[in-house]
């Protein structure tokens, strides 16, 4: 099974290390959320990822086609 890597930072703190996630390509991207929410320490219910151009990203579908769609370098919102 293929995988897919987001490089993710948190945007109220740009100067934190970013999370390098791996996952597999169809992991559902509801779940690639809760975990990096949990990896900055951010509730999960209230954050949102989002491109490094702002637009949001619907976690409604897989991973694979997050990354298609968006590239990997990703921001979360809190």
């Amino acid at each position: 099974m293929s995988k897919v890597s987001f490089k993710i930072m948190l945007t109220s703190n740009l100067q934190l290390l970013y999370r390098v996630l791996s996952v597999p390509e169809s992991t559902p991207f509801t779940a690639v959320l809760k975990f990096a929410a949990e990896e900055f320490k951010v509730p999960a219910a209230t954050s949102a990822i989002i491109t490094t151009d702002g637009i949001g990203i619907n976690p409604a579908q897989t991973a694979r086609n997050v990354f298609l769609k968006h590239d990997s370098e990703l921001q979360i919102y809190s």
